[in-house]
């Protein structure tokens, strides 16, 4: 009975709970109200910080390079691009294909 994005924040909150050592994030932003967003990802930082290593597959590109140590760019099921997130962040093309013209 709970909607898609209840069911996605309960999830983060059952995998926090269980002190694992990986994680693997499949869009854990989809279906999210904004604010829910910022929250999902500030736990995903926090894991972060407590050595949690993490799987994170997500469509919103800046926030994921944000968190991320390394990334890798998909594009029609082939890797296209990969290397340290603040190098894809900084990369003119996946800036302006996946980051915006801001970049941010």
């Amino acid at each position: 009975t709970l909607s898609g994005g209840e069911q996605q924040m309960l999830a983060m909150a059952r995998a926090v709970m269980l002190n694992p050592e990986v994680v693997l994030l499949d869009e854990p932003s989809m279906g999210l109200a904004p604010i829910l967003v910022a929250e999902v990802f500030r736990i995903i930082e926090r894991l972060k910080q407590e050595g949690v290593t993490m799987l994170l597959v997500e469509q919103f590109a800046a926030a994921a390079l944000r968190v991320a140590d390394y990334g890798y760019v998909l594009e029609n099921g082939r890797i296209s691009l990969h290397g340290p997130a603040e190098k894809l962040r900084n990369d003119p093309g996946v800036k302006a294909a996946y980051l915006g013209s801001g970049g941010h």
